[in-house]
């Protein structure tokens, strides 16, 4: 079965269409979701609509912080992320917020992990920026793959069976075989709010037969999303980034 996986859609809702025009295209089977549906982005709406469209047709979602933080006040983060937020808490009728609050935090699915932070403790929402970071997640799971989202950077990590670490960042469209032996770690790039320099939408392919996964990217219209931001008086600088991919 070919799965995409998407993560980080943060209410960014043409990025969001891009991804799955793209991802059906080239014949996704099944759709993942790694949580983070709303925040920064000025669709929160329609992004939860189409996210509980995709679950009632089989596809696997699990819970980000900015979703948890819609529905609590523990959450803290910056400025214009918490603004946000709150902005978001006032677009999301009763039945969108109680499915983003019911949400997983993690999927277990045959040899595959799904979490938005990483798997040693989902609701600290930990960042993987090294392979010891990536260490911490891989050995607190036997699963083959782990994938996770939450730092909007694509990454591949590994471990063997004598917990030795590789890391690289993957070349998207080419296709990496994720070897039996080792233990993978699949870092999601951002679709709504990429952060690693290239401003199109990020999402992942991977093949649950031959073990190949693809990094992907789709161009998608940033001005209208940008747009989107501003006319609904949210922080500029969540407008600003999105074309320069930070």
């Amino acid at each position: 079965m070919l799965l995409a996986v998407f993560s980080d859609i943060h209410g960014n809702r043409q990025a969001f269409e891009a991804c799955l025009k793209v991802a059906r295209a080239r014949g996704a089977e099944r759709f993942v979701l790694l949580g983070d549906f709303v925040g920064y982005g000025a669709d929160p709406e329609w992004v939860v609509d189409t996210v509980m469209g995709l679950v009632r047709e089989g596809a696997i979602a699990v819970r980000g912080n900015h979703d948890e933080a819609v529905n609590t006040t523990t959450e803290t983060m910056n400025v214009e992320a918490q603004i946000a937020i709150e902005w978001t808490r006032g677009r999301l009728d009763v039945a969108q917020r109680r499915f983003l609050a019911e949400l997983p935090m993690v999927v277990q699915e045959k040899e595959r992990l799904y979490v938005h932070s990483e798997a040693s403790s989902p609701s600290h929402w930990n960042y993987v920026r090294s392979t010891t970071d990536a260490a911490r997640s891989l050995i607190s799971t036997p699963s083959h793959v782990t994938f996770c989202g939450h730092i909007h950077r694509p990454a591949l990590y590994s471990m063997s069976v004598t917990a030795k670490m590789t890391s690289f960042v993957p070349k998207s469209g080419v296709s990496v075989q994720l070897l039996r032996g080792r233990q993978w770690l699949a870092v999601l790039g951002s679709v709504g709010q990429p952060r690693d320099g290239d401003p199109s939408a990020a999402f992942v392919l991977f093949d649950t037969v031959s073990c190949e996964i693809t990094y992907c990217r789709a161009p998608y219209d940033i001005e209208t999303a940008a747009g989107r931001i501003r006319e609904n008086g949210l922080p500029p600088w969540l407008a600003d980034r999105l074309s320069q991919g930070r």
